[in-house]
């Protein structure tokens, strides 16, 4: 039996595939049991990897670190390409107050890890890992760790150990955190999908659809054309109901009468100014009056199709159709002629049932096409990013050059190509299955690596070398800047709490807690904050825990 010994005990591929296999499996199942109708997910794979290490199942150390790398840049460049296309927008719809208090709570972190040291005396090195672990930030404790060896030529074993003692009630305090807040607040969630509706800026320019009768003088007998340069909005005429009942497809060369009703496709926040212009809000049953005419959503499926506007493709002149709305990532657009389509988006279609079937035909409507996956920007993106995040910058007062990291670099990478990809006939759409997948495997992949290297030595440290005072001091430098800074949040900004989530998971820079949160509220509302303020705090999670190393150590 030699050979069972060796495959769990012992080195080689076989074993390292084994052992990953096993505590990703285990730590699944166990997620999946909840207490008090709460569960740490996917978290469990971490601790499932500790005791596995903790009894002699361990892995070969640089396996186990591209393991765990590679599967931290899988997590980090999906979460980009998921929420890369409305990253910029978001950023501007209150990103700076994002990224504002989440460099609050790193810097809250770095002054509480020093105050600690100055009073417990304990070496700054040490306190560093402590840190690190504390807020789940494996680059900075490579960088830290990087600092310590050019400056003095040596390594120290407590950075990693403080880091290993302290990630696992780190993983623990952030989402204990996140749970502390929502009783602080009482918070539901059906109260805060309700607050969100009715507070998402989206809503303002996405496209709604209503009816007006025209009735302003100043309008009868101009096209469409003269009457869009008049009101200077973006809107869309669907139809037009003639006060003899006739329907026709509106275009620009459109004529208005008097007493027209117009089927009208806008953004809501321009609603109230078409209709006053234009005449009264009137309701029509059009499904009655235009029952020669079909409405029908064509899936963009071709790939030449990608990254050109609406108005190259002439569809009302060559095919008799009126596009009303496209449907992008769940969110109606205004039809404008310079919106630049991408491959998934919905064109909302209506026109005589044979044209629209041949739109269909022109933009592909073939559901199978976005089944199949498009490898090239996700390992272009990847070699990019870990390009980019390879590159040392050197700043003024700093000895050592600092770096994005194999994190940081790949999820920047991410959201550029996923926001602008399609300028550049890049196809970056995948579905949501396949990005969910590549999402869990990279996310499976880091925690059991994180585990697994930190099992050894982890229980024999906790009882004799006083790491139970290392766990109590991570506790402390991982809640009280997260509270501080939720409370804040929460009473001055009225941060909604979907938000709070992924800004306090993507503060802590800790892919556990955004899983959690996107298991809990089951929308991409923290992955979008996560992503919002993740490069930023990534990049000051690196340079201050070399700061520490460099000017206190």
């Amino acid at each position: 039996m030699a050979w069972l010994d060796s495959l769990f005990f012992g080195q080689g591929i076989a074993h390292s595939v084994l052992v990953f296999a096993i505590v990703i499996a285990i730590g699944i199942v166990l997620g999946k049991v909840k207490i008090k109708g709460i569960s740490l997910g996917i978290t469990w794979i971490l601790f499932v990897g500790i005791i596995c290490s903790h009894f002699g199942m361990r892995v070969d150390e640089q396996t186990l670190h591209f393991v765990k790398e590679f599967g931290l840049i899988l997590f980090v460049y999906s979460v980009g390409m998921q929420v890369g296309p409305g990253f910029f927008s978001s950023f501007k719809k209150g990103g700076l107050t994002l990224n504002v208090l989440a460099s609050m709570i790193v810097f809250l972190g770095v002054i509480t890890a020093y105050v600690i040291h100055l009073i417990t005396g304990l070496p700054i090195t040490t306190m560093v890992g402590i840190l690190s672990g504390a807020v789940t930030n494996t680059p900075g404790l490579g960088a830290a760790q990087q600092a310590y060896t050019d400056m003095t030529g040596i390594g120290d074993p407590t950075i990693p150990l403080g880091y290993a003692i302290a990630y696992p009630l780190g993983v623990i305090g952030i989402i204990g955190s996140i749970l502390l807040i929502r009783v602080i607040f009482r918070i539901k969630f059906e109260r805060e999908h309700e607050v969100l509706e009715k507070q998402d800026e989206d809503k303002a320019t996405s496209a709604q659809q209503f009816s007006v009768k025209v009735t302003n003088p100043a309008l009868f007998g101009k096209d469409v054309m003269e009457v869009t340069r008049l009101i200077n909005r973006k809107f869309v005429f669907s139809r037009v109901c003639h006060g003899d009942d006739r329907i026709e497809i509106g275009s620009s060369d459109t004529r208005l009468k008097a007493g027209d009703k117009l089927l009208v496709v806008a953004a809501s926040k321009d609603i109230e100014a078409i209709t006053a212009f234009l005449g009264e809000q009137v309701d029509v049953a059009w499904e009655q009056l235009d029952k020669q005419l079909v409405s029908r959503r064509v899936v963009i499926t071709k790939s030449d199709i990608n990254g050109k506007l609406l108005g190259e493709m002439k569809l009302r002149n060559c095919f008799g159709v009126n596009v009303t709305r496209v449907n992008r990532a769940g969110f109606d657009l205004v039809a404008k002629p310079n919106l630049q389509l991408q491959m998934g988006d919905r064109l909302t279609v209506v026109g005589p049932e044979a044209a629209v079937n041949n739109v269909a035909k022109v933009l592909g409507n073939s559901l199978r096409r976005l089944r199949e996956p498009n490898l090239v920007p996700i390992f272009l993106g990847i070699f990019l990013g870990v390009f980019l995040g390879s590159i040392p910058f050197t700043f003024p007062g700093i000895p050592q050059p600092v770096k994005l990291g194999l994190a940081g670099g790949p999820l920047i990478v991410s959201i550029l190509i996923s926001r602008f990809g399609p300028h550049y006939k890049l196809v970056t759409y995948a579905t949501m299955s396949a990005n969910l997948m590549l999402r869990e495997v990279g996310i499976s992949l880091f925690l059991a690596g994180v585990g697994l290297g930190a099992g050894e030595g982890f229980v024999e440290t906790v009882i004799d070398g006083g790491g139970l005072n290392w766990i109590g001091y991570g506790v402390v430098i991982t809640v009280l800047p997260l509270l501080i800074v939720g409370i804040i949040a929460r009473l001055f900004y009225k941060i909604n709490y979907f938000t709070l989530m992924g800004l306090i998971a993507g503060s802590t820079t800790d892919p556990p807690a955004l899983a959690y949160s996107n298991g809990v509220v089951g929308n991409d509302m923290p992955s979008v904050s996560y992503a919002t303020v993740y490069p930023l705090t990534m990049f000051l999670r690196v340079l201050t825990a070399q700061l520490l190393i460099l000017f206190v150590a």
